[in-house]
């Protein structure tokens, strides 16, 4: 599979929690560990960011409560089940630091704690078929990102998941070994998720940072599969 030729789709049941997103590929990326430009922007946000960021703040975040909504909906618990750019920005609470993954990894995180989106990307060189958000039912495989092994996947759940049956990415709080960017990474699927809190303009602006960030650290171009102003239109 190819970044030409992966699909996506999202069912019914799953927008009528009130998900929303916007999904693209980008080709051509040159990936590598880190970059002292990006770094440089990295310390700036968290300075800019750690000025006014409390636990207090954290938890009144519109957008953040909108998430736990959205897992309220889905019958999921918020304790277990934490959406993963409120995870990072405790993170950043807790390290005073963004963390260092690669500088493609790094670009997507800094757009998500900016936006408070929940931001993800996976290399599509290890994607089985296309895309597809769906609730689960239980038998797919998922094998979580830095866990030593695959763990069982509970039916019921919205999932992104690929025609192999594997979970790609869990509600939007945990990702996986199998598609996990690396270096080496060249083409990459992104999923920029938001709630019922969050608006199309709000979806467009994070996926405009997205690509300007990306586009300057790693190059690559892109296409969109799904996008909610192109639905609505």
């Amino acid at each position: 599979m190819t970044a030409n030729e992966l699909r996506f789709d999202v069912t019914g049941d799953v927008l009528g929690l009130g998900l929303r997103g916007a999904y693209l590929v980008m080709s051509g990326l040159t990936n590598r560990p880190e970059d002292p430009e990006l770094e440089r922007m990295k310390a700036e946000t968290t300075e800019e960011l750690l000025a006014g960021l409390t636990a207090e703040r954290i938890d009144a975040n519109p957008v953040l409560q909108g998430f736990r909504r959205l897992h309220d909906t889905a019958q999921r618990s918020n304790r277990k089940n934490v959406a993963s750019p409120e995870n990072l920005l405790h993170l950043l609470l807790k390290n005073r630091q963004l963390p260092r993954i690669n500088v493609l990894v790094d670009a997507y995180n800094l757009v998500s704690v900016h936006t408070q989106l929940a931001l993800g990307a996976h290399d599509v060189a290890k994607v089985n078929g296309h895309i597809h958000l769906r609730m689960t039912d239980g038998t797919e495989g998922f094998w979580p990102l830095g866990s030593p092994e695959a763990k069982p996947m509970t039916a019921g759940e919205y999932s992104y998941v690929d025609d192999g049956n594997d979970v790609i990415c869990r509600l939007e709080v945990r990702q996986v070994e199998k598609t996990k960017v690396t270096p080496d990474t060249t083409e990459a699927f992104y999923i920029i998720q938001g709630n019922d809190r969050t608006s199309d303009e709000d979806i467009r602006a994070a996926v405009e940072q997205l690509l300007s960030l990306t586009k300057r650290f790693c190059g690559g171009q892109e296409r969109m599969l799904y996008c909610p102003w192109q639905q609505a239109g």
